[in-house]
């Protein structure tokens, strides 16, 4: 069973590393699934290092984080709704918890074979282990920052 928050939304935690097979399968960590038809979306982040993957739920709040936003122009606004809605793919996890990952998303974001999972509570990531590697740092460094300011 998915860890659950209050409105039973699963909680993407933990960091996995798994190998990309011949057709761009990755499987998803057990406990990121319900165990019914999963469907997520692929999405490239906007620096192009890694693929934000995305339940639905989460996908639909993009466009109203966008749309509150009284710092951006409508047409902006326009823009983006239609660069993200429109590269982005729809995946399905199979009943072996594999999804199928867009060959563009992957030659975007640099994914062959060596692949990290990482958590990020409303979503997860896809990242090159490569990548993932050299972005650590950066990672940890902010991590530390914000757990001193915030006193954990």
């Amino acid at each position: 069973m998915p860890p659950e928050t209050k409105s039973n939304t699963t909680i993407y935690s933990g960091t996995f590393e798994r190998s990309l097979d011949a057709k761009n399968r990755v499987t998803v960590p057990s406990r990121w699934l319900t165990g019914e038809e999963e469907e997520f979306y692929s999405v490239v982040d906007p620096q192009n290092q890694f693929l934000m993957i995305m339940p639905s739920e989460e996908f639909a709040n993009v466009e109203k984080s966008v749309n509150e936003r009284a710092d951006i122009a409508p047409a902006d606004k326009r823009r983006f709704i239609r660069h993200f809605y429109g590269t982005s793919h729809t995946v399905s996890a199979d009943k072996q918890g594999r999804i199928l990952l867009p060959v563009d998303h992957c030659q975007r974001a640099g994914l062959k074979e060596n692949i990290v999972l990482v958590g990020s509570k409303n979503r997860f990531e896809l990242w090159s282990s490569d990548r993932w590697t050299a972005a650590k740092p950066a990672e940890t460094d902010s991590y530390q920052k914000v757990a001193d300011l915030i006193g954990l």
